[in-house]
C-alpha cells in the first residue's frame, strides 16, 4: 500500500490505581497496594466440575490452541479492497473490508510503533490482512490506514497503527463471531480503537436479563466467582487456563466508576504479577465467551460464576 501510517502519536494514559477509603476487612484504613494471596485453584483450574465447568462451551471462545478457531484453516489471505464502516446494534461502527467482513485488532499487538505478535496458528485463526490494494471507502480516514512489516517480510495492513486481521471462523457478512475471543481480540473502529456504542466508564451499571449488573469498559458483564475470598484480603482461586477462560478485569481510578457501590473499590496484585480490581473486595473478571455487550454466557457456570450486582453481590447466585 502506497498510503504510510500518518495518525498522530496515540498518547497512552496511566491512571494511577486508587484504594477507595474502606479496606477490605475494616472501616477507615487503606488497602495494601499489593498483597501475596497464595490462593491455590481447583484441580482442573477451571473451578467448579462437572461437564463445562468454568470452561463453558461456547463456540469460538479459546480452544485448545488458545486462539479461538482450534483446528481450523483459514482461507489464503485477501486484500482488503476498499474499506467501509457498517453499523452493528452492538458495537456501532465496525470496519469492514470489500466483502463486508469484519475486521479485528489484537490486545497483544502494539500500535506505535505498529507490530504484529500474531504468527504461526494464531495466524491460521486470524489471517492477517494484506496491506497492499487497500482504499478508504466513505467514513474511513486515508491517514489512519498504513502497514507494517510481519516476521515473514509480508506487509500487514494496520488502523490507526494497528495490525488488522479477520477471523477464520466469520464466513458471512456483517459476522462478528471474533468479538471478544480469549478476551484480547476485537472488532475494529474505523479509527483503530475498539469498536463500541459509547465511551463507558472503566466500570459501570447496566440492565440486562438478569436485572442491574456491573459492566466493564466495553460493556462486557463482569463476573465473581464463588471461589474466591474478599476478607481479610481479596485471594483469586482461578489461575492458569482459568485465567484464559475468565480474564481478571484490570483496576480502575476511582474518578473512572458509575453507579458502583464505592465500599470496597480497590485494585490489588496477584501472585502471578497481574494486577486485578476488585468490587466489595471481591476479585472480578470477564468471560471469553462473552461475543457482545451484554452477553451474559458466563452466568451460573460450573454452579460459581455469577455476574456483579453494583453492591457486589453474585447475581441468582444460589443462598447458603
Amino acid at each position: 500500500m502506497k498510503t504510510s501510517w500518518r495518525s498522530a502519536s496515540l498518547v497512552a494514559t496511566a491512571a494511577a490505581v486508587l484504594a477507595l477509603t474502606t479496606a477490605c476487612g475494616q472501616d477507615g484504613a487503606p488497602a495494601a497496594g499489593s498483597q501475596n494471596v497464595g490462593a491455590t485453584a481447583p484441580a482442573n483450574g477451571l473451578g467448579g466440575s462437572g461437564a463445562g465447568a468454568g470452561i463453558g462451551s461456547q463456540t469460538g471462545t479459546g480452544a485448545a490452541n488458545g486462539y479461538g478457531a482450534d483446528g481450523q484453516q483459514g482461507s489464503a489471505a485477501k486484500p482488503a479492497g476498499q474499506l467501509a464502516v457498517t453499523d452493528n446494534a452492538e458495537l456501532g461502527k465496525v470496519l469492514t473490508d470489500s466483502a463486508g467482513m469484519t475486521l479485528y485488532r489484537f490486545d497483544q499487538d502494539t500500535a506505535e510503533p505498529p507490530k504484529s505478535n500474531c504468527d504461526g496458528d494464531c495466524a491460521t485463526a486470524w489471517p492477517p490482512v494484506p496491506a497492499d490494494d487497500t482504499t478508504a471507502g466513505a467514513g474511513v480516514d486515508k491517514a489512519m490506514l498504513g502497514e507494517v512489516t510481519r516476521s515473514d517480510g509480508s506487509k500487514q495492513l494496520t488502523i490507526g497503527g494497528w495490525p488488522a486481521y479477520r477471523y477464520a471462523k466469520d464466513t458471512k457478512a456483517g459476522q462478528v463471531g471474533g468479538q471478544g475471543v480469549g478476551g484480547k481480540w476485537y472488532a475494529l473502529a474505523p479509527n483503530g480503537k475498539k469498536a463500541s456504542l459509547a465511551d463507558l466508564p472503566g466500570l459501570s451499571v447496566k440492565k440486562t436479563e438478569l436485572g442491574d449488573i456491573v459492566v466493564d469498559k466495553n460493556g462486557m458483564t463482569v463476573y465473581r466467582f464463588l471461589k474466591d475470598e474478599a476478607w481479610p484480603k481479596p485471594v483469586s482461586a482461578c489461575t492458569g487456563a482459568c485465567l484464559e477462560k475468565w480474564p481478571a478485569v484490570a483496576p480502575v481510578p476511582a474518578n473512572d466508576i458509575k453507579g458502583v457501590r464505592k465500599k470496597g473499590l480497590m485494585g490489588f496484585t496477584r501472585p502471578d504479577g497481574v494486577k486485578q480490581m476488585t468490587v466489595n473486595c471481591w476479585p472480578i473478571y470477564t468471560y471469553s465467551g462473552d461475543k457482545l455487550p451484554g452477553d451474559v454466557n458466563g452466568q451460573g457456570i460450573g454452579g460459581t460464576w455469577y455476574a456483579v450486582s453494583p453492591d457486589g453481590k453474585p447475581v441468582g447466585a444460589p443462598k447458603k
